[in-house]
Order: C-alpha cells, then sequence, then structure tokens
C-alpha cells in the first residue's frame, strides 16, 4: 500500500508540472533513485519533491506518457526477465540435455544480450530467495555455455585451462569464477537440489535444463532435475541393497544431509526404488566429453 501511495503522488507532481506539454518533470532515472520505502523517514510528499529539485529533474518527450513514466520506477524493483535465455535453451538444447553449440554461436547477438541482462541486474535485497536462486543458478549454467563457446571447438571442459577459476563473469561491478558462483553464493543458499540444475558441459553432468529458472517454478523444476538425474540408470544404478551413484554424490556428500541423516535418506526421497539403509555403495566412472 505505501508503494501504490508513492506512485499517486509521483503522478499528482508529475502531472503538476505539466507532463504532456514538454515541461520540466520527473524521472526516476534506474540505479540513481531506487527509493526503498520501508526506510523512508520524510513523508511521500517530501520525497518527491527532493527528486524534482534536488537529483534528476530532466525533459520528457510529448510522447512520453504518465503510464511509461511509472513502468521507469517499477523497473528498479522487478527483477530480471530470463525469457531471452528461455527462448535460447528451447532452440538449442534437446530435452535430453544434448547442446547445439553452433547454434548458440549462430545466436551470438542474442545470447550475449542476455548475458549482458545479467550483468546489468544484480539480486536486489528486495528478491526472494527463490527469485535470487534462479538468478544464480541461470548465471552460472550461461556462463559455462560461454566458457564453452568462448574455446569451441573442444572435446570437454577440462580441455580448457583452470575453466572453475577463470574469472570472468561480471555480476554488478564484481567479477567471479564459476567456482564463486556455485561454492561461495549458491551452495550457501541450502538447497541439496542445485546439484542437479547446474550443469558442467559434460556428459556425466546433469542435463542442460532447456527452460530457463524462475522463481514461479523452481520448486517443480528442482524436483522433477532431482527425480530424472537420480532414476537415470546411465548416471545411477539403484537397487535395494547396491549403488553405484554418481560421484557428484561423493564431492558434495555433506550437502545432502540436509534431507536426514545420511545420503541413503536422501535418496528415498526421489528414488523409485527404496533403498536399504545398509546397502552397498560405490560410484561410476565420470565421462567428461562434451555434452553436444
Amino acid at each position: 500500500m505505501q508503494y501504490l501511495k508513492f506512485l499517486t503522488v509521483l503522478f499528482v507532481s508529475i502531472n503538476a508540472f505539466g507532463c504532456c506539454e514538454t515541461k520540466r518533470v520527473a524521472s526516476l532515472a534506474r540505479n540513481e533513485a531506487i527509493i526503498k520505502l520501508d526506510t523512508i523517514i520524510k513523508t511521500d510528499i517530501e520525497v518527491v519533491t527532493e527528486v524534482i529539485e534536488n537529483k534528476i529533474v530532466t525533459e520528457i518527450p510529448v510522447a512520453k506518457t504518465k503510464t511509461e513514466i511509472a513502468n521507469e520506477v517499477l523497473t528498479d524493483f522487478e527483477t530480471v526477465d530470463h525469457s531471452l535465455w528461455n527462448d535460447l535453451l528451447q532452440k538449442h538444447v534437446s530435452n535430453q540435455g544434448n547442446v547445439n553449440y553452433k547454434g548458440f554461436i549462430a545466436d551470438h547477438a542474442k545470447f550475449n544480450s542476455y548475458l549482458e541482462l545479467l550483468t546489468k541486474k544484480p539480486p536486489q535485497e528486495s528478491w526472494s530467495k527463490d527469485e535470487t536462486l534462479a538468478y544464480w543458478m541461470n548465471v552460472y549454467n550461461a556462463f559455462t555455455v560461454k566458457l564453452i563457446l568462448d574455446n569451441y571447438p573442444t572435446k570437454s571442459i577440462k580441455d580448457i585451462n583452470n575453466p572453475w577459476n577463470h574469472r570472468f563473469i561480471k555480476i554488478g561491478e564484481t567479477w567471479y569464477t564459476l567456482n564463486d558462483v556455485e561454492h561461495k553464493i549458491i551452495r550457501k543458499m541450502g538447497e541439496p537440489r542445485i546439484h542437479f540444475a547446474l550443469v558442467c558441459a559434460a556428459v556425466s553432468c546433469p542435463r542442460l535444463y532447456n527452460k530457463a529458472f524462475t522463481a514461479n517454478h523452481l520448486e517443480s523444476d528442482l524436483d522433477l532435475l532431482t527425480r530424472g538425474f537420480l532414476n537415470d540408470i546411465t548416471k545411477n544404478e539403484l537397487s535395494k541393497d547396491h549403488i553405484k551413484i554418481s560421484k557428484i554424490f561423493k564431492w558434495y556428500g555433506g550437502d545432502f544431509k540436509t534431507y536426514g541423516n545420511n545420503l541413503i535418506d536422501f535418496l528415498n526421497q526421489y528414488s523409485k526404488v527404496r533403498i536399504s539403509p545398509n546397502a552397498k555403495k560405490s560410484y561410476k566412472d565420470y565421462n567428461w566429453n562434451l555434452n553436444e
């Protein structure tokens, strides 16, 4: 309600300045006047007056309506629109997760536009946990694809020099590596199912999901990908008394204790087979060939 009140006051002020007569009016510029309503001490009128008098008074074209100005205000409070990434994934990634890297190269302008969008719109404190997690998961997967494209053709991501510690991801004003994004950000959010959604561009890795992650569908997508990976016989072989599983469960074993006292508790939540607590465990060889 406070936010609607703020917009109402802003519209009144804009009207008073003669928006439709090309007079000077107030326009909230991106990243310059994000007003956090829960911390405002001044009245709404005082805030609007300050914006008009001291900050960002600009000429507005005759064609710019109040609705367009309001949309500019709202933009600073919105999360990222991942539809560009979704379109590219639908076009160049199969349902099995095979990636057409040549197709991504042909669509480089669209792909680079999405990466630029990620760079310019880092997560905000106002975002929900799911919005933030979906954002960083898309960052990880999109920049993994970029890493492959920058070194294409290649037979394996491991043929690239120090791939996970290459500092090539710019978000806001900060540069990250893939390891930074995964270990310092995503894993700290306490969601073990991300290990079946993040890709390393290899055959034995989880498939590259051919849909962009969004907050609205994050829970169902993580559930789908976890069940799919766990019950894929090329990734894991499960039976009541013996399991031969992906090395992902070895590398990140501690993350899966979130769902119980041990790994078996986690597996039994998603496995089609009920696994005995005393089942013998071994690990499958990891195929690092490119996921084309």
